[in-house]
């Protein structure tokens, strides 16, 4: 696991730039998007937003969905950072107009920056460290936001990781103290992940999605009960 330590802990106006993209969410396409994923009642406690106008230095996050990273005490550092997710027509939706994802199959962004696009120098962070303050004896680790926001909808604490190799090992201790924290699978370099941080932590326990399906996956093809029989629930 990575142990180097974050470049920038700071995001100057975070807050703002939260909450200005926040103001543009409702009836956008970063709404529609997010409800079809099944995400919509969650949309409002994780603070979406959509950068319908840019501010000045974000013009290539123009049109994204923003996620923001949020610090369960609020106040004037309430955002520690925004993620950037491309919802492109061109990228998500087919010929039909019907998103990838709804058929089962991948989206497109075959163009600069990807998927998702970081803030330039802004470390790897933990999503949604609300999670790790509710009284549970559970936790769920998961990668991506989406996933997140899945598992919370089906009332369950998580906390996402960006990606594979992202993990650092100063997150690792506020993970002791539960009884289990389930590590979530769902493909070949997912469960190698979930492996070795299963090996750091007494209380791991890994946990493969069906068919290398995504937790966002399972929510929207069989809903929260399904979700939550996955870790025993």
């Amino acid at each position: 696991m990575a142990s180097l330590k974050p470049k920038n802990l700071h995001v100057s106006n975070s807050v703002e730039m939260a909450r200005e993209y926040h103001q543009t969410y409702q009836g956008s396409p970063a709404e529609q998007y997010v409800a079809a994923r099944g995400l919509g009642a969650v949309a409002a406690k994780f603070g979406l937003g959509y950068v319908r106008s840019a501010l000045p230095g974000h013009e290539r996050y123009g049109g994204s969905l923003c996620i923001p990273y949020m610090r369960p005490a609020g106040g004037e550092h309430g955002v520690a950072t925004c993620r950037f997710r491309c919802i492109a027509d061109r990228c998500v939706r087919d010929s039909d107009g019907s998103y990838f994802f709804e058929k089962g199959e991948k989206e497109k962004h075959d163009h600069k920056g990807g998927k998702y696009m970081s803030l330039p120098g802004d470390p790897p962070r933990l999503f949604n460290t609300a999670a790790l303050i509710q009284p549970s004896p559970i936790l769920v680790v998961v990668e991506g936001e989406f996933d997140t926001m899945s598992w919370d909808l089906a009332g369950i604490p998580a906390s996402g990781v960006p990606g594979t190799g992202t993990w650092r090992d100063y997150w690792t201790p506020a993970l002791y103290g539960y009884e289990t924290v389930f590590l979530i699978a769902e493909d070949g370099p997912g469960l190698a992940f979930m492996d070795e941080l299963a090996a750091e932590l007494p209380n791991g326990k890994v946990i493969q999605m069906p068919d290398a399906r995504d937790s966002n996956s399972v929510l929207i093809g069989s809903g929260t009960t399904a979700l939550k029989g996955r870790i025993g629930l």
